[in-house]
C-alpha cells in the first residue's frame, strides 16, 4: 500500500509505455491513469522508445523487454546514450531470467505479471530518490 506522499509523487510523473502488444499498452495506460500518473506517449519497439524520449523527455520509461524488431533492451540502450540518467524500467517475463540484462543499465527490472502496486512504489521511489 501506497503513503500519502508517495501518492503525490507518483501523481507529478510523466510516463512513457513501451510494449508491443497493444492489450498490455492499454492495460497500463489504464491503470496507471487511474492513480493520476500522466501516461504521455506509447509505443511498441526499442526503436520508438528512443524516439519517442528524446522528443517527449518522460521522468520515467517503462519498457518490456521481450519485443520484436527492436527490443527492450536495444531501446534502454539508446537511450542511455542519449541520456544516462533516465529512469527506465524493464518490464519482463521469465524468459530473462536466466541472463544478464544489467548491460543495458535498466534502472529498475520489474517481472510480469506486473503488480500495479509495486509499479507505483518503484517510480514514486524513483522520482523521490532523484529529489534529494
Amino acid at each position: 500500500m501506497m503513503t500519502d506522499s508517495k501518492m503525490e509523487i507518483a501523481h507529478r510523473t510523466n510516463v512513457l509505455i513501451i510494449d508491443d502488444d497493444k492489450d498490455v499498452r492499454d492495460a497500463f495506460v489504464g491503470l496507471l491513469q487511474i492513480h493520476d500518473i500522466n501516461v504521455i506517449g506509447t509505443g511498441s519497439n526499442g526503436k520508438e522508445a528512443f524516439e519517442m524520449y528524446q522528443k517527449l523527455r518522460p521522468d520515467v520509461v517503462l519498457i518490456d523487454a521481450a519485443m520484436p524488431f527492436y527490443d527492450g533492451l536495444y531501446g534502454i540502450e539508446k537511450i542511455r546514450e542519449f541520456d544516462p540518467h533516465a529512469k527506465v524500467i524493464l518490464v519482463t517475463g521469465s524468459q530473462l531470467k536466466n541472463y544478464d540484462v544489467s548491460y543495458a543499465h535498466p534502472t529498475k527490472i520489474v517481472e510480469k505479471p506486473i503488480d500495479i502496486d509495486e509499479i507505483l512504489n518503484v517510480i514514486s521511489d524513483m522520482n523521490r530518490n532523484n529529489a534529494c
